[in-house]
């Protein structure tokens, strides 16, 4: 539950920690050293990347909120802007299938292309690349892994990882992705991690490497094995080079909505339950319970005339058309900042490209053609990988 502020949880720490190293290959002399390395990184991701999934879905600190004043008069209300940034986002990335283009005006080529098109449409990619983006969008950083099936059809397949199980671990130096690595669990619940390295798996538990058995030419043990991938089968898409999250960026002022009109519900209910204030009388709860029931009050003044009994409610209602130009112009900030659309109406006289500048659909493009080169990027490791997969099934 996400019961505290996301500032509380990461400490002024924004974006997602990268886990690199200074070798330049992965092997069985070195795997542990890395893994070892590398491990604190993952466990260090992964409150926060629970904490930001969990927000996006509606779990967000305005829920478990405590009132002293009026305590009985608690309305955790969510507004969900959250989910509306990362739907806007992932549609506005894979809004459309993500399609390959040749290069080369040859027919052989531009037909091949087109027919590995096909297949993904058919493999169900766009469904993946959905899935993939909101994980990108929301916490950071996503991932997309290919996988072989063995089947006649579609033998290659793609499904996504999440954040919270799997990282890859970079060279320090060329920023060249080494080997990805996968939290599991055993038939037993016990946890293991799956390694690739650009030609072998590894599986290691308890800081040891597991076996795949002897080696039937040899007679050695193997503790690792080549695989048929031809790359890092697990692929990464930042959001950005920070890997900071949509919602990470304005999370501060999206509480401070949700804070706003959970107050606002609640000025609405205290008066409508307002205090009943008793002047000069006294009344015990039996009387004052029948009282209410039948919808009067009935008091007698036994004081004098100088100190006359009186019942007023006490009550102060809150100006909700200043609350709404508040919270109009937070949710007008958060806008800016994550760069997506005003959905102001056209007041008259604009042209088309006015109305663009000035509702932010220029500024949307922008921030979305900068993002697109690490799609393209990813998309490029992945697709080699889902090629030479189609190729070894071909050949078997």
């Amino acid at each position: 539950m996400n019961t505290v502020k996301f500032n509380d949880l990461v400490r002024g720490h924004y974006g997602r920690r990268v886990a690199r190293v200074n070798v330049d290959h992965i092997d069985e002399s070195n795997i542990l050293k890395v893994l070892a390395k590398t491990i604190g990184v993952f466990n260090s991701n992964k409150p926060v990347v629970k904490y930001l999934w969990e927000y996006y879905k509606g779990d967000q600190p305005v829920l478990y909120r405590q009132k002293v004043v009026r305590d009985d008069v608690n309305n955790p209300v969510v507004l969900n802007h959250a989910w509306e940034i990362v739907r806007y986002k992932n549609g506005q990335t894979y809004g459309e299938p993500v399609q390959l283009v040749s290069m080369t005006d040859e027919k052989k080529i531009t037909d091949a292309v087109d027919e590995f098109n096909k297949y993904l449409q058919k493999a169900g990619k766009h469904v993946q690349d959905i899935t993939s983006g909101a994980w990108t969008s929301a916490v950071g950083t996503g991932y997309k892994c290919a996988r072989l099936v063995h089947k006649d059809d579609i033998p290659a397949r793609i499904n996504v990882p999440t954040p919270m199980n799997c990282y890859i671990v970079y060279n320090e130096s060329t920023d060249e992705p080494l080997m990805s690595v996968q939290e599991l669990f055993d038939i037993d619940d016990k946890r293991y991690f799956q390694c690739f390295t650009p030609t072998h798996e590894f599986r290691i538990q308890d800081s040891k490497l597991l076996s795949f058995g002897v080696n039937k030419e040899t007679g050695v043990e193997m503790f690792s094995r080549l695989h048929v991938f031809g790359g890092i089968p697990i692929v990464e898409y930042p959001n950005n080079s920070e890997r900071i999250s949509d919602i990470e960026l304005v999370i501060s002022v999206l509480d401070a909505i949700n804070d706003l009109e959970a107050n606002r519900c609640d000025a609405v209910g205290q008066f409508v339950a307002s205090w009943i204030k008793f002047v000069n009388c006294e009344v015990d709860p039996e009387t004052f319970n029948k009282m209410k029931m039948m919808g009067a009050l009935v008091v007698k003044s036994n004081n004098g005339s100088d100190n006359k009994a009186d019942v007023d409610v006490i009550s102060q209602e809150l100006k909700q058309g200043e609350t709404q130009v508040l919270k109009d112009d937070l949710w007008g900030d958060v806008e800016r900042i994550v760069s997506i659309p005003s959905k102001q109406g056209n007041t008259g006289g604009d042209t088309a490209g006015a109305v663009e500048l000035r509702n932010g659909h220029d500024s949307a493009k922008a921030a979305a053609r900068l993002k697109d080169p690490y799609i393209v990027a990813g998309e490029e490791r992945l697709m080699k990988v889902i090629l030479n997969l189609l190729h070894v099934e071909k050949g078997r």
